[in-house]
């Protein structure tokens, strides 16, 4: 793929990386590539970051056909750039658009891209401790007209931006209400995409947990509503009598990387690891018994992200007397290492440019 790179006039100061935050800040660069009807994907180009020209009638402003993805990139202690997984990323993206009726991306093309695009923003990934450069690679449809139907035309971008942790309360124990009122996702709906939509669906109940004094919701799925789906934007896993169990894919719950990694980790550590249909009641029930030993979520943005207080509107459990648990801190420690290139990667998933 031949990308056209367009200079910036000017390149931005750099932001204190002991005060990043999450997403406030942008590099100098971006990429864009545009689709259109009987001419696939063309046009791939480098160029400054800047806002974009929409028209009112563009269709990704009135039905929401939009997928995206979350990966980071880290500077090992050599100096080197390092990505997690990146190709699962791209391969989950074209699952989204597959759901959403959006034309696929080669892969090998989306990784070259990124791949360029981080060559030029190399200065732009922090060092300082428990910092990365956060990758946003998304696709939104971009046809003048009105009508709920497919778009002819869309637009495939890649952002970067330097980022620190994610919650406010960094690796510590988070404070999460167990949605009961609304829901996320359904079987036979878009759960299992990263897709505009989902998100947008998930404000309002975010909204009204932290006006409550919680960092997440905990969601139930949206036909019992009594089985554990996802905790906000993360997989959920929790520690009971030893043995790690976590909700098993049905079709409303996001495949995350992370999840997995988490997985094939603690099997490989000779963990008692369970996917199935989890109730909330057993849950509770396991707390009531002094058998939740722990809960965390896992996600690319968090990476590990302990619980240490779950609530409904009657019940409240602490969970680990609300410190981060054994397991959630070694899975923690033991995947950002990973990530970083300090402790080896037996698993093959750690790519260095």
């Amino acid at each position: 793929m031949n990308i056209t790179i367009i200079k910036a006039k000017s390149l931005k100061e750099k932001p204190d990386p002991k005060a990043l935050g999450f997403g406030k800040h942008f590099t100098d660069y971006m990429f864009e590539m545009d689709y259109f009807d009987g001419k696939g994907w063309i046009n791939p180009t480098i160029k400054p970051y800047e806002p974009l020209e929409l028209h009112p009638s563009s269709l990704i402003l009135h039905y929401g056909q939009a997928v995206f993805e979350g990966l980071k990139a880290y500077k090992s202690q050599e100096g080197k750039t390092l990505l997690f997984r990146p190709e699962q990323n791209f391969e989950r993206l074209n699952i989204s658009s597959d759901r959403m009726c959006i034309p696929e991306i080669n892969v090998n093309d989306a990784m070259d891209a990124m791949y360029k695009l981080l060559e030029i923003e190399n200065d732009w990934i922090p060092t300082f401790e428990g910092t990365s450069l956060y990758i946003r690679p998304f696709i939104f449809a971009n046809e003048n007209a009105l009508g709920v139907s497919t778009s002819a035309h869309f637009k495939f971008m890649i952002i970067l931006t330097p980022v620190g942790a994610y919650y406010s309360e960094g690796f510590s124990p988070v404070k999460i209400y167990v949605e009961q009122k609304y829901v996320r996702a359904v079987p036979g709906g878009v759960g299992m995409a990263k897709t505009a939509g989902n998100y947008a669906a998930s404000i309002k109940a975010q909204y009204e947990a932290k006006k409550k004094g919680y960092s997440q919701v905990l969601w139930l799925d949206g036909c019992e509503h009594k089985y554990v789906e996802e905790v906000g934007t993360m997989n959920v896993f929790f520690k009971v009598n030893g043995e790690v169990i976590t909700p098993e894919l049905n079709g409303s719950i996001l495949s995350g990387i992370t999840r997995n990694s988490v997985i094939q980790l603690l099997k490989s550590e000779g963990y008692k690891v369970t996917e199935r249909r989890i109730e909330l009641k057993e849950i509770f029930d396991a707390a009531d018994k002094g058998e939740l030993d722990e809960v965390f979520g896992t996600g690319t943005a968090a990476v590990i992200s302990p619980v240490g207080e779950l609530a409904t509107d009657d019940k409240k459990i602490t969970i680990s007397d609300g410190k981060v648990g054994k397991l959630s801190q070694w899975l923690y420690n033991e995947l950002t290492d990973i990530q970083n290139g300090i402790k080896p990667d037996k698993f093959g998933w750690v790519k260095t440019l």
